[in-house]
């Protein structure tokens, strides 16, 4: 029954004092049972001591300081989670009071399973959509700030791959279609999602994205194909779509000149376990 699955929430954090409380209290009333794994990548703010103070009053959420990449600390938290089901978040979102059973849900049909964001903040960066990639008519772009996976899956497909910068999730998604697995998209489990704030911020994200499409296409081959380029022609969009676009066509393209070993990931594989 969908009700008994165990899920294993992984959220990797660093410098999230701010966000920490909203993001916690969003499982208070969660539907049981699960486990929030925090696992931080070694805050220099009051991280670490706002989570001990939740994980003294609720035995579901757990702390584990585990300094390294996002994949790699996702990675940690995917080792030492307990439960049927991975769940990966985002620390500066908050999830619905239903996410966790609808998620359960979705599992009882597909293997991995991705829910909808709902962004706030500054109104025009709320407005931008994400630029879908697809793969067998999947979703590949289905971000890990609200994505699942049965531990199986994770199991036999070796994790995240550490050496991308960005674009790890998408990796994985892209991994788990080919060995077999389907992706389910469930609009009713939502997270909630602070939109970049600043502009530098924007930018930043923009640029490093754009490297990361580059990263995937030396690790899978071109995915131009798999773009929808009349969508991405006749959306909604505003001033911010196009200086996105430009700034993550700034990130590919320097990624590929500059060649830099540390930008093309190598095969990956994760203790004993081959992609």
């Amino acid at each position: 029954m969908a009700a008994n699955i165990f899920v294993s929430v992984v959220v990797t954090v660093f410098n999230e004092e701010k966000n920490m409380p909203d993001f916690l209290d969003s499982f208070v009333n969660q539907d049981k049972p699960f486990e929030v794994l925090i696992v931080d990548a070694g805050s220099k703010d009051n991280t670490q001591r706002i989570v001990r103070s939740y994980e003294r009053k609720y035995d579901f959420i757990r702390l584990e300081i585990f300094p390294g990449t996002r994949g790699e600390s996702r990675n940690r938290g995917i080792e030492i989670a307990e439960g049927d089901v991975i769940a990966f978040i985002d620390g500066d979102t908050m999830a619905h009071p239903f996410w966790l059973k609808e998620l359960r849900k979705s599992f009882l049909s597909s293997d991995v399973v991705g829910g909808r964001i709902v962004n706030f903040g500054y109104q025009p960066f709320v407005e931008l959509g994400r630029v879908e990639v697809f793969y067998k008519d999947y979703d590949m772009s289905l971000p890990s700030c609200n994505l699942a996976f049965k531990k199986e899956v994770l199991d036999e497909i070796g994790g995240f791959d550490p050496t991308f910068i960005t674009a790890e999730d998408m990796d994985l998604n892209l991994r788990s279609v080919m060995a077999g697995y389907s992706i389910l998209y469930n609009e009713n489990a939502i997270v909630y999602h602070h939109a970049r704030s600043t502009v530098v911020a924007f930018f930043k994200q923009a640029f490093w994205n754009g490297v990361g499409r580059k990263q995937l296409e030396m690790k899978h081959g071109s995915l131009w194909g798999s773009y929808d380029v009349g969508e991405l022609l006749t959306r909604k969009t505003n001033i911010w779509y196009f200086i996105r676009m430009a700034v993550g066509i700034g990130g590919y393209v320097a990624c590929t000149l500059t060649r830099e070993k540390k930008y093309f990931p190598e095969p990956y594989k994760a203790k004993g376990k081959s992609n």
